[in-house]
């Protein structure tokens, strides 16, 4: 793959940027609690993320709900207003970046592949994160496994705000306004997203407790016991 070979957004994916960035606005950039009013345990699930750009002439991969980087647009007119730009080779050197980042998620969830082996292992991690978020939501996680999934998400919003960073730093004055933009806005959401992790951990350990608790009184109190 070459690491200068010009990226265009795949055709109807604005929409999807769109949604992404919508239902995480809703959300006001955190997913619902399970047993908070109006929200039934089965209606929650990962805020949707979308692709991040992929520097090579193939389209993004599907990305992880939320295991990997995630650049998003603002709006669509952001998208579908950008003007088509003469090709040629694309500013950015993806080696350097990866010499200044050896160990950033990009590399592991953002270069695009077709390698079988590669989408599967990619489809593991993926399901991996999905099930321990089903059980930090469901507060059937330890308090190890709370501290993993909210240590994972720091990670992933930090890689994103680095990666991102870096390339607006070294090609910024070099990119199409459109990626330049999409960078800056990934920066902006991912800060955001990253000074909620405290509060959403706190809140999980607390709901976590409180059922554990519940568990324990019921127990107790004799509901455990066979008739």
């Amino acid at each position: 793959m070459s690491t200068r070979a010009r990226w265009k957004l795949p055709l109807g994916t604005a929409g999807v940027l769109v949604l992404a960035v919508g239902a995480w606005l809703v959300l006001g950039g955190q997913t619902p609690d399970v047993g908070a009013p109006g929200v039934p345990p089965a209606a929650v699930a990962p805020a949707p993320v979308a692709p991040a750009p992929a520097f090579a002439s193939t389209p993004a991969v599907p990305r992880a709900k939320d295991g990997g980087l995630d650049l998003v647009s603002a709006a669509a007119a952001q998208v579908q207003a950008a003007p088509e730009e003469e090709p040629g080779p694309y500013p950015v050197d993806l080696e350097a970046v990866r010499a200044k980042l050896p160990d950033n998620l990009y590399w592991e969830t953002g270069v695009p592949t077709k390698d079988p082996e590669e989408l599967r292992r990619r489809a593991e991690v993926e399901a991996k994160w999905n099930t321990l978020f089903g059980r930090v939501q469901s507060n059937e996680a330890s308090e190890e496994e709370v501290h993993q999934y909210y240590d994972h998400r720091r990670k992933v919003s930090e890689d994103a705000i680095a990666f991102a960073t870096t390339l607006l730093q070294d090609y910024g004055d070099k990119l199409p306004s459109q990626d330049k933009g999409l960078l800056e806005l990934s920066v902006t959401l991912h800060r955001a997203r990253l000074a909620e992790v405290p509060r959403q951990e706190s809140d999980a350990l607390v709901r976590r407790e409180a059922h554990a608790q519940r568990q324990r009184e019921w127990r107790a109190s004799g509901g455990g016991r066979q008739p």
